[in-house]
Parts: C-alpha cells; sequence; structure tokens
C-alpha cells in the first residue's frame, strides 16, 4: 500500500470521526476545529516520513541484495544460473531362451541434473550430470554427459565448444522419457548410432533457408578393437582422457520447414576407430537418415543407420557393415495417454554370413499424469537370429524438469 493511499484513509477516518462527533455531541467552536485540523496535519506528515524511510530502507536491502550476488561469483546481474534434470525407474519381467538368461529387476536406471548459467545474451554454459543404477559400489556409475561453452555468432549460428551430444539420430539429443515411447530406449539407436553419445569437441550449428538447420563438428573418435568386436557402442571414449590420434568429423542436415515433419540426415567419417593400435582396421564411416510425421494424434518415426569400416580385421568377422532400422506409429487417444508399437531389426556383424541378425517388436503405453510425468509399460517379443531372445514386459516411470 503506498503513501497516497494511506493518506486518503486517515483522512478519511478523521472526516468520520468528525461526522461522528458532531452527530453525538454539540458542534465545536471555531478555534477548537482549527487545533483539531492542526493536530491531524502533524499526524499526516510523521505517517509520509515513516513511509519515505521504509520505501528507501526497502530499495537499499534490494541493492545490497544484487551487489552482493554480483560479486559472489554465482548469479551474476547480467545472467541467470538455471537447474533441471530428468530420471526413469525401470521394472523389467523378461524370460531367457535358447540360453539367454531371464531378466527380472527393478532398476533406478538413471538420475540426471542439468546446470546452465547465462553470462550474456551472446554466451551460456550448460552440462549435464549423470548418475546410473543408483549406488557406485554396487553397479553404478557417475558420467558427465555434456559440459560446454555456447556463442552466438549471429542471428542464424552459434559454436559450441567442449563436451556435447553427436549431433546423430532421434533420441541421442533428445532422450527425456516424457519424449518417447517405451520403457527403454530403442535397441537400433542404443547398438548401432550408438546413443547416448557425448564427445569433446568444436561444433558450429545455425539455420538458414526455409526451415534447414545444419551442424559441423569435429570431436574425439572411436576408440574400438578386435576385443570388442570393433562394436561401435564399445568405442565411446566420453572424453575421459579421450585417445585423439585420430579426429572424427560430423555433419548433419535438417529440415522442418513443413509444421510436424522432420526429415534429417548425419554423416560422421574417421580415418581409424582403433586410433592406431589396430593395423587391419581402417576408416570408419556413419550414414543415418530418419523422418518423424506427425498430424494431429498420429505419429510415425522412422530410422535406418549403417556403418562401413575398411580393413580385414572387421571384414573377418562380418562387423565391416553394422547397421539398423526401425519403424514406430503411435497414436494418442486423448492428452494424456498414448498407444505406440515399433518394429526393430539390427545387426552388428551384418558383414557376416554367420546369423547375427536381430529382431524385436515393441507394444506398449505411455500415460502422462503430469506432461512432464509419464509412466509407460510394454511388451517386448524378439526374434534373433541365434535364437537367444528375451520376451516378456517391461514398466516404467520417467520425469523431467
Amino acid at each position: 500500500m503506498n503513501s497516497k493511499t494511506l493518506i486518503q484513509l486517515a483522512l478519511g477516518a478523521a472526516i468520520s470521526g468528525a461526522a461522528g462527533t458532531a452527530l453525538a455531541e454539540p458542534m465545536p467552536s471555531t478555534a477548537e476545529m482549527w487545533r483539531i485540523i492542526q493536530h491531524q496535519q502533524k499526524e499526516i506528515a510523521a505517517l509520509k516520513s515513516q513511509l519515505k524511510n521504509t520505501d528507501d530502507k526497502a530499495e537499499a536491502a534490494v541493492e545490497a541484495i544484487e551487489t552482493s550476488a554480483a560479486s559472489s561469483g554465482g548469479h551474476s546481474s547480467s545472467g541467470k544460473t538455471t537447474i533441471g534434470g530428468y530420471g526413469e525407474l525401470h521394472y523389467n519381467n523378461l524370460e531367457g531362451s535358447g540360453g539367454a538368461s531371464d531378466k527380472d529387476e527393478i532398476d533406478l536406471h538413471r538420475v540426471i541434473m542439468f546446470l546452465g548459467h547465462e553470462f550474456s545474451d551472446k554466451t551460456r554454459f550448460f552440462s549435464e550430470i549423470e548418475y546410473e543404477h543408483a549406488n557406485t559400489e554396487v553397479n553404478g556409475v557417475v558420467e558427465i554427459k555434456q559440459a560446454y561453452i555456447e556463442r552466438d555468432l549471429s542471428e542464424q549460428a552459434k559454436v559450441r565448444a567442449g563436451m556435447f551430444l553427436v549431433p546423430a539420430g532421434i533420441i541421442n539429443e533428445t532422450h527425456e522419457p516424457p519424449t518417447f515411447y517405451g520403457v527403454e530406449r530403442n535397441p537400433v539407436e542404443k547398438n548401432i548410432i550408438p546413443a547416448t553419445w557425448s564427445v569433446g569437441g568444436v561444433d558450429l550449428l545455425g539455420q538458414f533457408g526455409q526451415g534447414f538447420s545444419y551442424d559441423l563438428a569435429i570431436h574425439e573418435g572411436m576408440n574400438t578393437s578386435a576385443a570388442d568386436s570393433y562394436k561401435v557402442r564399445s568405442g565411446r571414449q566420453w572424453s575421459s582422457q579421450a585417445v585423439a590420434k585420430d579426429l572424427a568429423f560430423t555433419g548433419r542436415l535438417k529440415w522442418t520447414g513443413m509444421p510436424g515433419v522432420e526429415l534429417a540426415g548425419t554423416y560422421q567419417y574417421q580415418s581409424d576407430m582403433t586410433q592406431g593400435l589396430d593395423s587391419t582396421a581402417g576408416s570408419a564411416s556413419l550414414y543415418e537418415v530418419h523422418g518423424i510425421f506427425n498430424k494431429g494424434p498420429f505419429t510415425l518415426k522412422a530410422l535406418y543407420a549403417l556403418w562401413d569400416l575398411e580393413g580385414s580385421g572387421p571384414a573377418a568377422i562380418g562387423a565391416d557393415e553394422q547397421s539398423g532400422w526401425y519403424i514406430e506409429p503411435s497414436y494418442k487417444i486423448s492428452e494424456t495417454v498414448g498407444l505406440f508399437t515399433r518394429f526393430n531389426q539390427y545387426d552388428n556383424a551384418a558383414g557376416s554370413s554367420s546369423a547375427s541378425e536381430k529382431q524385436q517388436w515393441d507394444v506398449g503405453v505411455n500415460w502422462w499424469i503430469e506432461p512432464d510425468v509419464v509412466i509407460k509399460a510394454d511388451y517386448q517379443s524378439q526374434d534373433n537370429a541365434d535364437d537367444q531372445n528375451r520376451d516378456g514386459f517391461n514398466l516404467g516411470v520417467g520425469f523431467q524438469f
């Protein structure tokens, strides 16, 4: 309440009091009225002075807080610090066959904390710290997934330097539980791309034309070997004293020029996927394309990815070609409930004549009890070429904030 309002209330009270007195008692003389008015004016002046002192103290307190924050090394007066995160708990009830083991477990698969800071309207910091499987003394790990500085070069272009997610596929960059169907991430992007995949380096990204965007990145490469059957997932280095004798180059082009449509393609090249440790291995190239089509409650996702590894070592075990694809239609029967099915097919030894192809069907439901909180249930059925299958159901709860 401001001083003007208080003065008006005081005057109103004075007038009401005078009117009440006039009705109850004889009208005072002119001299008595003058004394009453002078007394009330003194009270009003004192009230105004008190309010002014209160306002001055409040302004001084705000200035002190802002000054303290600016000099504390935390929040700066020109920027802001933000926090966020996501996580998911899974229950897997899967029955193994053909030599595959059963899987009956509850796992706090991951909890991730975001921390970001804006230094100015052009420069910002972003980081992502992941805690997997709850307990580092048992199966858990603590990892940095992202930590980079981003700088705007213009309204259409920016550059980031540090540890960031490789611009490839659908879920590698956007993998918070409320954003995708299924309790577990799809096996094609997990084993072929392989999501989630972070690297240290520099990425130039921007937009042009009608709905086009691009990424041009140079970063640490893979470091796999024959001991790991040259599987791409085992070659991730996580910027942890990563061997950098042979860097990788990634380029992506994306088009979102039509509402509800995303089309994208990624190409990556590395001249030696074993960082010079295996003379029988040569270059490695990744090709990935995907499309997302959304029309009202219906969404269709499709993705294809292929690794081409040169050298006699990968060719000898069929790892010279590693590929996979999936198609996923989904339908939201309400604002909060969606149904999906997905067919996945992938092979980390597609160049071999032996039975190594894997297939998996998933069908299930997502229930968003809040826009950023989801409960999931699905059934999976595998038909792998080696007959080692796991079939059963999965339950999960996920969140982001």
